[in-house]
């Protein structure tokens, strides 16, 4: 896939050039420019659920590979005991045999046969000595065989597993390379006015969002400090504005949604989950009337998009293919909850909000550039797992 994925918001200068070069526009269609924009966005938000799939299935297969290194080397270590006990083993066995071949007597009956009590006392416990080290050799023996068999055995599973994943990993970057397809052949059948008609709904649908819920009160009634880690995510958060959305990224050059907030996070010390829905699952959800800057706003009823806040009800985010990590107003896209990640922190005492770049919130072709299918995960890194 070579052509470029565009949003809404700049499709009508972005895709002239190309509507020009392939010939004359189609003529207009009949469906309502509102159904046009549904469509779209209902593809790019299973796009995007494809996109946080393939992030899923990629955290297990890294899991399921350090999981597989821990086992391998284990069972290292428990062969390398197994032989040494089994060198043990021989050691005494030789012993033993030699002793039997020489006419030697036992310790016990050495010990039947003395004149001297204190030296049968001292061959007594010289006997319960060797025995006890004999057996000790023979139960490690047995422990470090099983030990070694059980290791092999998960080792097998591990591998089972990893292949797996590894096929669930391809069948996702498939499914995500589709539904971009399927955007591209969409947009690059519209005619110039739609594209302008697309992108002026858009831009309304979102307006009309936001004031409804600036006029519901249900965002804070003013923006109150974020603890010092939120601090740090909603700077790190700023600096990356300006980079494309690339599905599967996680920086440093370009990210997609929860790339750039599990990302943001872990520059402020915290380790979150990699994907939307873990971060949605597994982090404290908190009341929108309560977000403070460095809370993740998730969206869509699948939690398959998440963006930070940065307050005065917006959000930084990595849109969607084609466009930019960009400040845009929390009701850009359908409110699911949001969580935070570090519940306990204490706000600061002061607060002084990063300066965010010019043209941070635009809408315009400046913003929105695009990218090449190139620009993805490269495909050798992906088939090597």
């Amino acid at each position: 896939m070579t052509k470029r994925l565009l949003s809404t918001g700049c499709l009508a200068v972005a895709l002239a050039g190309v509507l020009v070069a392939a010939g004359p526009p189609p003529a207009a269609r009949a469906e309502p420019v509102g159904e046009l924009l549904t469509r779209l966005q209902g593809l790019y938000q299973k796009a995007e659920e494809a996109t946080e799939t393939y992030n899923a299935a990629e955290v297990a297969l890294k899991a399921r590979q350090a999981e597989d290194e821990r086992l391998s080397s284990a069972l290292g270590r428990a062969r390398s005991a197994l032989d040494s006990e089994r060198a043990t083993a021989g050691r005494l066995a030789r012993e033993q045999y030699q002793g039997a071949q020489g006419g030697g007597l036992s310790p016990y009956l050495r010990m039947l046969l003395s004149g001297d009590p204190g030296q049968a006392l001292d061959q007594r416990r010289l006997a319960a000595r060797e025995g006890a080290r004999r057996a000790g050799v023979v139960a490690r023996l047995e422990r470090d065989r099983k030990q070694a068999g059980a290791l092999a055995d998960a080792a097998r599973k591990a591998l089972d597993a990893q292949q797996t994943l590894a096929a669930q990993q391809k069948e996702a970057r498939r499914d995500v390379t589709g539904r971009l397809r399927e955007v591209e052949r969409l947009l690059a059948s519209l005619t110039p006015a739609e594209l302008a008609g697309l992108g002026a709904r858009e831009a309304a649908v979102t307006a009309g969002a936001q004031r409804s819920l600036l006029d519901s009160g249900r965002l804070p009634a003013r923006t109150t400090p974020p603890t010092a880690a939120g601090d740090a995510a909603l700077r790190y958060a700023t600096a990356q504005i300006g980079k494309p959305y690339v599905w599967g990224a996680e920086g440093p050059a370009s990210f997609d949604c929860s790339g750039l907030t599990s990302q943001a996070w872990q520059h402020a010390g915290r380790s979150i989950p990699r994907t939307s829905q873990e971060q949605w699952a597994q982090l404290r959800r908190v009341p929108l009337d309560q977000l403070r800057p460095g809370d993740l706003v998730v969206y869509f009823p699948k939690a398959t998009h998440v963006a930070l806040y940065i307050g005065d009800g917006k959000v930084i985010q990595a849109p969607r293919p084609g466009a930019r990590v960009k400040v845009s107003p929390i009701a850009a896209n359908p409110l699911l909850g949001a969580v935070r990640p570090d519940p306990d922190g204490a706000p600061l005492a002061r607060f002084t909000p990063p300066p965010l770049p010019e043209g941070a919130a635009a809408d315009g072709a400046a913003d929105d550039r695009g990218y090449d299918a190139e620009e993805g995960p490269a495909a050798s890194a992906t088939s090597a797992r």
